[in-house]
């Protein structure tokens, strides 16, 4: 009997995490239960087929591994004061809004999962909605399926489906296209990181490139920034490129600053300098500053001058103020001078209101 307790012993400690990990994988959905399916054959037909034989609208949803990070996509309702996590409403209006923050400064937290929700009316796709598994969420009445066993190589290839759908011509794409990029940019597996390299080839629409480049800076970790990389240096697209160093400036990657740095010093339009020194401006930091007096001195055109003047007026007070009286003072362009006495004004700061005085009582 003793031996028998302990093999049934052994047998639970195995089985029951195994249990509750598949538990883990399934939505909490307020009102009811999900209807649960398994995961057959091309993904993009199975939800299709899904959405083919219904009488009404629907959510079909899934798990995929989700990146490290501190990523609350829950809703927040702010009726109630803003607290997290409310129920996400997926139907009507006061669906809540969604939260995705990716602190550094905590421990990363990895196997966590991403839920991706697709709301099929018609046969067609017409939503897509991300949550973290942590979340509860409400489909208002609407059928609900639930599919398990799906891979995340299969989820990317849907959603890269989706993304190329937008219309290149368009100012706005369609919501489940821009929705696909966001989406793709939580998926933990490397072929979300080939997708990204493929959107961001020079042979995708400008409109693809520049919103896979804000995922790539804002999600894609160092596989992002080496494609930020190369794309500053040789997309031919100037609006792409502008778009590219603003990726940049919210990647966390340590060469980010100097790929920016390079850009405000080295691009061929004139404006993707200006870009880049005004959100270098944003970053501050000691490389920053100097790519700032850089671009002040040497930029051959006055207007990038002026906006790297403008840049620094936005650095710390303590940074920014004696290295507007600086140019103020030194600087050979009347029109780069002209900007820096602006800013000064604009500072409210005791340092600049002394040098005031003093250029006006010489």
């Amino acid at each position: 009997m003793k031996s028998i307790g302990i093999r049934l012993f052994s047998a639970l400690v195995f089985v029951l995490p195994a249990n509750l990990s598949g538990m883990a994988q399934q939505p909490r959905l307020a009102g009811g239960q999900p209807t649960i399916l398994t995961a057959a054959g091309s993904l993009d037909n199975q939800i299709r087929s899904l959405a083919a034989g219904q009488v009404s609208p629907a959510w079909i949803g899934y798990a995929v591994p989700m990146i490290p990070g501190e990523h609350d996509m829950c809703c927040y309702d702010h009726s109630a004061g803003g607290g997290c996590c409310g129920t996400c409403r997926l139907e009507g209006k006061d669906s809540g809004s969604v939260n995705s923050r990716d602190s550094r400064r905590v421990s990363l937290e990895s196997g966590r999962s991403l839920f991706v929700l697709f709301r099929v009316e018609k046969g067609q796709i017409h939503r897509i909605r991300t949550v973290s598994q942590e979340c509860e969420l409400d489909a208002g009445g609407l059928p609900f399926y639930w599919l398990t066993g799906v891979r995340a190589p299969d989820s990317v290839s849907l959603l890269l489906n989706l993304a190329h759908a937008a219309d290149p011509e368009e100012k706005r794409p369609p919501r489940p296209a821009e929705s696909a990029l966001a989406a793709l940019a939580f998926h933990d597996d490397a072929s979300a990181d080939a997708a990204f390299e493929q959107l961001a080839s020079p042979n995708q629409p400008e409109s693809i490139r520049e919103r896979a480049s804000f995922w790539l800076g804002a999600a894609r970790g160092a596989r992002g920034y080496d494609v930020l990389r190369r794309m500053m240096r040789e997309d031919p697209s100037p609006k792409v490129r502008e778009k590219v160093v603003f990726a940049l400036s919210v990647s966390g990657e340590p060469g980010a600053v100097d790929t920016m740095i390079e850009a405000a010093k080295g691009d061929k339009s004139d404006h993707v300098r200006g870009q880049a020194l005004f959100w270098l401006g944003q970053k501050a930091g000691r490389k920053a500053v100097g790519a700032l007096t850089d671009a002040i001195e040497n930029d051959p055109e006055t207007e990038v001058k002026k906006k790297a003047v403008f840049a620094l007026s936005q650095l710390p007070a303590d940074e920014g103020v004696p290295r507007l009286i600086q140019v103020a003072r030194t600087n050979k362009n009347p029109a780069v001078r002209k900007q820096a006495m602006f800013w000064l004004g604009h500072s409210e700061d005791p340092r600049a209101l002394k040098f005031f005085e003093e250029v006006l009582t010489r």
